[in-house]
């Protein structure tokens, strides 16, 4: 716990130091398994490819084993430390898996559900889907919610560079809307 939120909290130094007690002590797997959780957690959409160097950085623990583990697992945590924070994709899928639990679904839209079955057509479906990737953008306006949820938003873009480019870039294509109609 201390080790997680000394890299949460962009502490490379008190970080390094629970490193170290744990690898003293002999634990490889929780560094490893915290270090792959506070990619995805804590630095997440503010800088997506952490996620894949912490996997190449505990893969490399793993297979050298200790005491050579601790060199990659240093930079892994360095890293995150030192990177930008952003937690906006836990509370998106958290508000989601609430909805979900909470029995607020509705049906899908018939036109975003499998037609590529015989009697699909029959049955409405994938009738006014519209593919889009022809259109300009890559983006085609139209309703990917249920009804029941039409107009809920779950992903509110992080105050860093990454996801502040992607929130441009989606609001200049939507022509100015909140960059999260019809997602």
């Amino acid at each position: 716990s201390a080790f997680h939120k000394s890299v949460r909290g962009s502490d490379e130094n008190a970080a390094l130091h629970y490193l170290a007690r744990l690898l003293v002590a002999g634990d490889l797997l929780s560094p490893c398994r915290r270090l792959l959780c506070i990619a995805c957690e804590d630095i997440g959409l503010a800088w997506p490819q952490a996620i894949p160097i912490v996997k190449a950085c505990v893969d490399s623990a793993l297979q050298l084993g200790l005491p050579e583990a601790r060199l990659p697992l240093a930079d892994a945590t360095i890293l995150l430390c030192t990177a930008p924070k952003s937690n906006a994709g836990v509370l998106a899928i958290d508000a989601a898996m609430a909805d979900v639990k909470n029995g607020k679904t509705g049906d899908i839209p018939a036109y975003l559900k499998d037609s590529h079955y015989s009697g699909a057509k029959k049955l409405g479906r994938g009738l006014t889907y519209q593919y889009p990737h022809p259109y300009p953008g890559h983006y085609y306006p139209q309703q990917y919610l249920p009804d029941l949820l039409k107009g809920t938003v779950y992903y509110h873009y992080g105050d860093n560079k990454v996801e502040q480019a992607a929130r441009h870039y989606w609001d200049a294509i939507k022509g100015g809307s909140d960059g999260n109609s019809g997602r």
